[in-house]
């Protein structure tokens, strides 16, 4: 009983440290799990070939890991004592985070399109934007730590960063 025990406790912590070491958005993890059961509970398979479809969201999926994994690995490269997602040891303005403030956001929306892409679920178009929303809020509250954690530094980095992506468009010269 005491081996079973110490596996169970074992197990829960190795969980732990994992969960506070992957970046897990609430608003994405629940609307894949919503979008999963809708599509079970109400499916509405999109009308596209198999291939294309699946092959589209998969690239969409891999590129969302690898954009996450990007990030990830900066945060922790940046990080001298323990590696946690929530307390940042300092403002980090590299890899990805030169082109975004939040780029671990950028890469769940794409797992979460590329799932629903590949999956061939059309839910997916109420639960992506339901999520970012819900993200939305959380990110209004991060960046209010932030401000109060780095002061100048942050606001600094905030003024020549992006929240999420920049669309803004530039050209040397007139448009032909």
């Amino acid at each position: 009983m005491a081996s079973v025990l110490g596996s169970i406790d074992r197990t829960v912590r190795a969980l732990g440290s994992l969960y506070r070491t992957t970046p897990l958005p609430p608003g994405q993890v629940v609307g894949l799990v919503l979008d999963a059961a809708l599509d079970r509970l109400h499916p509405a398979p999109v009308q596209a070939p198999g291939t294309v479809r699946r092959t589209v969201g998969l690239g969409l999926a891999l590129a969302g890991v690898g954009f996450t994994a990007w990030a990830v690995a900066e945060r922790r490269r940046q990080t001298t004592g323990t590696f946690s997602l929530e307390r940042p040891e300092g403002l980090v303005t590299t890899g990805p985070y030169a082109a975004s403030r939040h780029p671990m956001y950028l890469g769940w929306w794409l797992i979460h399109s590329g799932v629903g892409i590949f999956r061939g679920s059309p839910w997916t178009l109420a639960t992506l934007p339901a999520g970012i929303l819900v993200e939305h809020f959380g990110t209004l509250w991060e960046e209010k730590m932030l401000r109060r954690e780095f002061g100048q530094s942050y606001a600094d980095y905030s003024d020549r960063v992006p929240r999420y992506f920049d669309f803004h468009c530039r050209h040397s010269g007139p448009l032909a």
